[in-house]
């Protein structure tokens, strides 16, 4: 194999900011004239020579520091040569032949065993005392043991004023050597997954095929170096996706052998057993550990105490935890394993082969005989495929099929396998490992189940389009033979057209789910081939199809055909306990209206997926009870089911769902106040849904900042934001989202005087609340059209709204109505009448955690003349505004202002605009009666 010459190394460090900053404050404090010492630990390979690297980087000559070159440390570095072990003190003689010139008269009594400890402590002393002094000793533990013993006598007595740094890497828990347990020590730990990507891009240019990447980063397991030695040995092709990876991969036989020498001092018989814990786990799930039952089996078929693994558990090595045997490092388990000759080891998964008897070790036993497998196997490759069937997780699944595939003589069969492998392992909530099976498919073409499998990822962490593209793909090559998986991906291609907003494509997809007779076709692998999935199939299903018309006949305008399939659903959804099922019934209750079955379907179809998976379904459960509990006016349990399906796709890879999720937080924050949070989540959102086409978040995510504007009074830039989205144009909004926007704009529209603009949006609004069964929607209607009624009309359709509210929950959406009657009636001089809607709006607002809201409402109130308890009005603006205020209601003019408080009139002119939206006041004699009001309220409490 040929290396890859293009293959880069790192130029900065990844994933280390919280050591680089340790490293940081150490080298101040030393150049402040404090001294420090610090021990980095750790396996081979995280780093430490690097960091040790960077802090000499820092304090060599061209590095910044105060006042003068005197700031600058002296430097006395070493490395470790292991082979000068033996020699007597050859470790301080590396550290003082480092000197940049001649030492002072302590040197000389250094290299004698009586006075070496004082003399070291004695020279650090005296060159600290001249001028600030750095120590770098890397790799200290492989020192001859004198000069350890010297290097830590004269640490210990070595006092911060003593101007005097030292810095040690040493390895972890090293056998028999203790020398620096009790030193400070920084224990570095592997790169986490975002730190580990930014290395690999770096390395390899960012060329990498997403499966080979996720291959890569599986295999380093956090290991930088690790996982520069495994791209280092990769071809331009290999990283592309074009070549088959070598399995196993090579370019870290060198790290792993470091991992294997920690063992070196074990007894013959502890290193065989740790090799059995080692070859146990791969008939384990990731991370679980051996079984120490089957451990102590093997050890006595060998002849070997079990109590002989003890040792290694004093070493650290191996930790025992509820009988199960864990390696404290995981290449440690690799490294043993790659070392052992290739018949040992294929001896050692026979006898455990052998020990894993009964029928429910059938799995595990047909493992453990693939790893000793000597070539290709059909009949053993057949066992497992048919071993890898339900009942059984689907990480168990994938794993046992990927191994069927490796053994498969057939090109073709073998893809299958893989592709069936790649399923499961997305399914079971791993898209990584399914990537990674992706790229071992060689077959050509390639077989529909991996197109499908590649579709789904991409669905909810790509382009959706693409995946749209990938999954019709899919269900044209599965439809001859695999009717239940075709129609998922017609439905997956038809979720993918919904996420863009892309109509037409939603329609084409449906549409092609069609009729009720499974095709004859070829027999089948059951572990490839189950038998169909009734959530699939409409044949087995046929609420799937009263779903697919419904979706199709709404969306096609033939409202009231679809509202009667789609109710058809929401029964069958009350009758199954399918997450798939309930997903779909609850995106039917939600193009319905019927938000209380939305949550109750989000809700059921949530505990399904929790107690039954797939572990993959998981963020699109907890998405769509957050959307469910949004359309109820329940912002406080959305935003907590959100959270949560947050960081379920973050830990499963769904940016797509994470996108969605965001924006839902976003809407969550513009209810209860929180600009900056409402912003950020807002920002993530479109982070995403910009590139991928997600065009249902990023409507979202634009409402909810435009809520938060009209939130606080800023309702020119509500408008602004909204109308592209209500509006009929190019940029027009999501369909599923654009007609709940429609209040919100219209409100913004009036109160900014657009409101031609907003009559326009009236009517699509008026035909969709005809139709759907959203409680607010009636109410919001009566509001919109009391906002754009004359006068002698406006406060009967407030009325009108009103009365709907009472019939239906949710106190925000009540609340709002109340704020704006109230609103209006003071403008009509009807203060008196206005106090009660607007008292009404204050404490539903309140109870709701609306808290902006509720300010604009006590604002209004006290500007109806009603005291509100609480902060005041001037507690509502900043400290510049309160300035402005005070000014302008002692009668200045806004050029007076200025000059008083040394400002433009510009700004002044913008400060008394935001403090009128804030106190609900129109002029100055308004807002002067309020702060006297203010005042006098404040004096008699």
């Amino acid at each position: 194999m040929t290396p890859s010459t293009t293959v880069r190394s790192p130029l900065r460090l990844y994933g280390r900011s919280g050591e680089l900053a340790i490293l940081e404050t150490l080298l101040a404090r030393l150049r402040a004239g404090r001294g420090s010492t610090l021990v980095l630990t750790g396996a081979p390979g995280l780093g430490r020579t690097a960091l040790l690297r960077h802090a000499l980087d820092l304090s060599g000559p061209e590095a910044p520091a105060p006042g003068n070159a005197r700031g600058v440390p002296v430097l006395l570095h070493a490395t470790a040569a292991p082979a000068e072990r033996l020699l007597p003190y050859s470790g301080l003689h590396t550290l003082l032949c480092s000197a940049p010139g001649p030492l002072p008269p302590p040197v000389a009594g250094i290299p004698r065993p009586d006075t070496a400890p004082t003399a070291l402590l004695d020279l650090l002393t005296t060159l600290g005392a001249l001028r600030p002094l750095l120590v770098c000793v890397d790799d200290a533990h492989a020192w001859d043991a004198g000069s350890r013993a010297a290097l830590v006598f004269a640490i210990r007595r070595l006092t911060p004023a003593r101007r005097v740094a030292v810095l040690l890497t040493a390895a972890e828990q090293h056998a028999g050597e203790r020398d620096f347990t009790a030193l400070p020590s920084l224990r570095l730990g592997p790169l986490d997954r975002s730190a580990s990507r930014a290395l690999l891009d770096r390395l390899t240019g960012g060329r990498a095929d997403p499966g080979v990447r996720e291959e890569l980063l599986r295999e380093a397991a956090g290991n930088p170096r690790l996982l520069t030695g495994l791209a280092d040995r990769l071809t331009e092709d290999q990283l592309a996706g074009r070549g088959g990876l070598p399995q196993p991969l090579s370019g870290g036989e060198s790290l792993l052998d470091a991992y294997a020498a920690h063992i070196d001092g074990l007894p013959d018989d502890t290193r065989l057993l740790l090799l059995f814990a080692a070859a146990a786990e791969e008939h384990e799930p990731e991370g679980a550990g051996a079984d120490a039952a089957v451990l102590l089996r093997a050890g006595q078929l060998a002849g070997v105490d079990p109590g002989l693994l003890s040792p290694a558990e004093t070493l650290g090595a191996v930790r025992i935890d509820g009988g199960r045997v864990h390696f404290t490092e995981p290449l440690l388990r690799r490294a043993l394993l790659r070392r052992a000759p290739l018949a040992r080891r294929r001896a050692v998964h026979r006898l455990l082969a052998t020990v894993l008897d009964g029928p429910h070790r059938t799995l595990p036993r047909l493992v453990q005989r693939a790893c000793a497998a000597t070539g290709h196997d059909p009949a053993l490759a057949e066992a497992l495929a048919r071993a890898a069937g339900p009942p059984r997780p689907h990480a168990d699944r994938a794993a046992a099929l990927s191994r069927a595939a490796a053994l498969s003589t057939d090109e073709a069969l073998r893809g299958e396998r893989f592709a069936a492998a790649a399923e499961h392992a997305w399914l079971a909530g791993d898209p990584g490992r399914a990537r990674a099976l992706l790229t071992r498919v060689r077959s050509v073409p390639a077989p529909g189940r991996a197109h499908y499998v590649r579709g789904l990822i991409a669905l909810r962490d790509g382009p959706a389009a693409d995946a749209g593209e990938a999954l019709l793909t899919a269900a044209e090559l599965l439809a001859p033979h695999d009717r239940g998986r075709a129609v998922g991906a017609l439905l997956g291609a038809a979720e993918a057209a919904w996420l863009t907003g892309d109509v037409p494509g939603y329609l084409h997809a449906m549409n092609r789910i069609g009729g009720r007779e499974r095709p004859p076709g070829r027999s089948h692998d059951p572990a490839l081939d189950p038998a169909p999935d009734p959530a699939l199939d409409p044949a087995l299903d046929p609420a799937l199809d009263d779903f697919r018309a419904g979706m199709c006949a709404v969306l096609d305008g033939r409202t009231d055909d679809g509202r009667a399939l789609l109710r058809a659903c929401l029964d069958t959804g009350d009758r199954t306990g399918d997450p798939a099922v309930l997903l779909r019934s609850g995106i039917a209750a939600l193009v319905l209206g019927e938000v209380d079955a939305a949550c109750r379907a989000g809700a059921r179809a949530l505990a399904a997926v929790r107690a039954h998976g797939p572990e993959a379904l998981l963020p699109q459960a907890l998405e769509h009870l957050a959307y469910g509990e949004l359309r109820a006016g329940r912002h406080a349990r959305a935003r907590v089911h959100a959270y949560e399906g947050l960081r379920a796709a973050d830990r499963l890879g769904q940016r797509n769902a994470a996108a969605a999720l965001h924006a839902v937080l976003a809407m969550a924050a513009s209810v209860e106040g929180d600009g900056a949070a409402c912003t950020e989540h807002a920002a993530s959102a479109a982070a995403d849904a910009g590139p991928h086409g997600l065009g249902q978040a990023a409507t979202l995510a634009t409402w909810a900042v435009a809520r938060a504007d009209l939130a606080a009074g800023r309702h020119t830039r509500a408008a602004a934001r909204l109308a592209p989205l209500v509006l009929n144009g190019p940029r027009r909004g999501h369909f599923a989202a654009l007609m709940l926007a429609v209040p919100c704009f219209v409100e913004a529209a009036v109160l900014a005087g657009r409101g031609e603009e907003a009559r326009a949006v009236v009517p699509e609004f008026t035909a969709w609340t005809a139709w759907t069964a959203d409680p607010q929607a009636p109410a919001q209607l009566a509001r919109c059209h009391a906002l754009l009624a004359p006068a002698g009309e406006a406060a009967d359709r407030y009325e009108e709204a009103l009365a709907h509210h009472a019939r239906s929950s949710g106190d925000f959406e009540r609340a709002r109505t109340e704020l704006l009657y109230g609103q209006w009636l003071r403008r009509q001089r009807r203060t008196r009448e206005a106090r009660d809607p607007l008292r009404d709006a204050l404490v539903a607002f309140e109870r709701c955690g609306a808290r902006v809201w509720a300010e604009r409402a006590a604002g209004e109130l006290r500007a109806a003349g009603e005291s509100v308890a609480g902060s005041g009005p001037v507690d509502l603006l900043t400290a510049q505004q309160r300035r402005v205020a005070r000014c302008v209601a002692e009668g200045a003019t806004n050029r007076e202002v200025a000059v008083r408080l040394s400002v433009s009139p510009r700004t002044v002119d913008h400060h008394l605009r935001n403090v009128f939206a804030a106190l609900g006041v129109r002029s100055r004699t308004e807002l002067a009666r309020l702060l006297d009001r203010d005042e006098e309220n404040a004096a008699n409490p």
